[in-house]
């Protein structure tokens, strides 16, 4: 009898804290953080859980050689339960970005679901696998950004795509192991994506009143001096936020690579995948925190450590 258990392992479960953080950083860099993000996130979440179980029922056969312990090749899981588990999620999520976020959702979210299932079905074992595993994470931040500016959401997509598809690459030779080359250009990928994460956006305060000359200009200079100080330490403050943030990313996902560059064993590619997977929400907490939403950027990374402790019990790979 199939528990929930083995369904969270077959949609691996906590490898999806790493999803909500996509949409939110879009929303950060569209303008469009509202009410309804939290759902869109959901959404978000749906349809990533659909792709696992897509994803493993696809590869089923090739499971049942390579990693026979995986739900279905165990028997724990039918390949018809997870088939219909993944068409299910699928319509729920498309659905509830629909009923939230309107036709605009509705366009990004019909489309992302597409390149799920076209990435787990067609491209997978591809050479075009990497580019459409990322464009699938560039549409989800576009799903956050659907309520605002779209284009101003493109950069947070382009960074989190380019992320993306350096994890993809390497869980290519999960089993096989890889050679040195192939975690040198991800490992030169992840600094490139680190550097733009860190790149603060340029943003005119809002409410900054023009200065005045004169004796008018020089009342109350004393106070502007005060206020016009605290200003300068919070734009520090959120200067360097994301720098930080995007430090992190790179730095824990940058040294699991490194071990691969040492030793490209299967198992240490394995461990720079789940570091990819878990590391992610460092790199969306930077891009949020770079859209102006500081706090939220730090409660978006703060998944990362918490992705870390769950897939000890859960693998997210």
């Amino acid at each position: 009898m199939t528990t929930l258990s083995d369904v969270a392992e077959l949609v691996r479960a906590p490898a999806a804290l790493s999803v909500p953080g996509d949409v939110v950083a879009g929303a950060a860099a569209a303008g469009a953080l509202g009410p309804r993000t939290p759902a869109l996130a959901g959404a978000s979440v749906l349809l990533y859980w659909a792709g696992m179980a897509a994803n493993d029922w696809a590869d089923r056969r090739l499971d049942a050689v390579e990693r026979p312990e995986r739900p279905i090749p165990s028997g724990r899981v039918t390949p018809t339960a997870a088939l219909g588990l993944a068409a299910g999620l699928t319509a729920a999520g498309v659905g509830l970005a629909a009923a939230v976020g309107g036709r605009r959702a509705a366009a990004l979210a019909v489309p992302l679901a597409a390149s799920i299932w076209g990435y787990d079905l067609l491209a997978k074992n591809t050479a075009a696998g990497p580019a459409v595993m990322a464009a699938c994470r560039g549409l989800d931040v576009l799903l956050g950004a659907s309520g605002g500016r779209l284009v101003r959401a493109l950069p947070s997509a382009a960074t989190v795509a380019a992320h993306t598809w350096t994890v993809t690459a390497l869980s290519r030779r999960e089993v096989s192991g890889a050679d040195a080359a192939l975690p040198m250009r991800t490992l030169a990928g992840t600094a490139v994506v680190a550097a733009s994460a860190a790149v603060a956006v340029p943003r005119r305060a809002a409410g900054a009143a023009p200065r005045r000359a004169g004796v008018a200009g020089a009342v109350g200079s004393d106070e502007r001096a005060t206020v016009d100080g605290g200003r300068t330490w919070s734009t520090g403050i959120a200067a360097a936020l994301p720098v930080a943030l995007a430090g992190w990313y790179a730095a824990r996902y940058g040294a699991a690579q490194a071990q691969v560059v040492r030793d490209p064993s299967a198992g240490k590619v394995r461990a720079a995948v789940g570091a990819g997977i878990t590391g992610l929400p460092a790199l969306q907490g930077a891009l949020t925190a770079r859209g102006g939403a500081g706090l939220l950027g730090l409660a978006v990374a703060a998944a990362a450590p918490l992705g870390r402790r769950l897939a000890r019990k859960v693998s997210p790979t």
